[in-house]
């Protein structure tokens, strides 16, 4: 018989505290990342879309292109030690992280180029929303994660749909874009069903929010085919609800 039968267990104890911290310390890492995108962005609406012709003729012919080329090649350097440091998940983590640098910094670049204040407002929006729900990801239950992912995905849809579904150029790109919505609504909720995303939410987990969300955000892009101003307000209804969830999820948590 063991002479201190609490010993096997003092690990048990300090499992949820460790756990706890790491999960903070990757919250805080994708907010300061989320901080840093957005500053970028601002500088690049402050001297590129609201800057003077000089300014904008600068940034078109010759920054544009190094901050291009710079997010390729972080891109690629990132990818590479993602690969070198497979097994190693501290060294992979990081590879991953300058590869998520460089994407951002190539994807904004060639999208603010190509579609210059369209661009810019939609990055502007995206930035903070994914900030958000990496920090729900992190700290928060699954289905609570998983739900609000939805509905800002629902979010994000529905403004597109009501900025550019009856565009003349881009309206049949943005309509085939609601239908591949439409339908990765139903895949989710019929996974969620038969239990195939196990990784994301855990059979314990509630998986009525899930359902709704995906009704929701179903329902308000359908409604965009009828109307893009009954989409206008039919975003801010669904922003009510997945800021009223968050606030639940939140005061849960604590």
């Amino acid at each position: 018989m063991s002479k201190n039968p609490n010993n096997r267990s003092k690990p048990v104890k300090q499992n949820k505290p460790v756990k706890q911290n790491e999960q903070m310390n990757g919250a805080m890492k994708f907010f300061l990342a989320s901080c840093v995108a957005e500053l970028y962005l601002l500088i690049v609406r402050r001297f590129y879309i609201n800057g003077d012709a000089m300014q904008q003729i600068a940034w078109f012919d010759h920054y544009f292109k190094i901050l291009l080329g710079v997010g390729v090649a972080v891109l690629a350097v990132g990818v590479v030690l993602s690969v070198m440091f497979r097994t190693d998940k501290k060294k992979r983590v990081w590879g991953w992280f300058v590869t998520g640098i460089g994407a951002f910094l190539a994807a904004s670049t060639a999208m603010v180029w190509a579609l210059n204040t369209a661009a810019m407002t939609f990055l502007c929006v995206l930035v903070p929303v994914v900030m958000l729900l990496s920090i729900f990801w992190s700290l928060y239950d699954r289905e609570c994660a998983l739900s609000l992912t939805i509905l800002g995905a629902g979010l994000l849809m529905l403004w597109v749909c009501s900025k550019c579904l009856s565009h003349v150029s881009m309206g049949l790109y943005v309509k085939i874009g609601a239908v591949v919505f439409l339908v990765l609504m139903a895949v989710i909720a019929l996974l969620v069903k038969r239990g195939k995303l196990s990784k994301l939410l855990p059979a314990n987990a509630n998986s009525l929010p899930v359902y709704v969300s995906c009704a929701l955000s179903a329902a308000g892009v359908i409604v965009a085919f009828f109307s893009t101003t009954l989409a206008y307000y039919t975003m801010w209804v669904l922003a009510i609800v997945v800021f009223a969830l968050a606030v639940y999820y939140t005061v849960q948590q604590l």
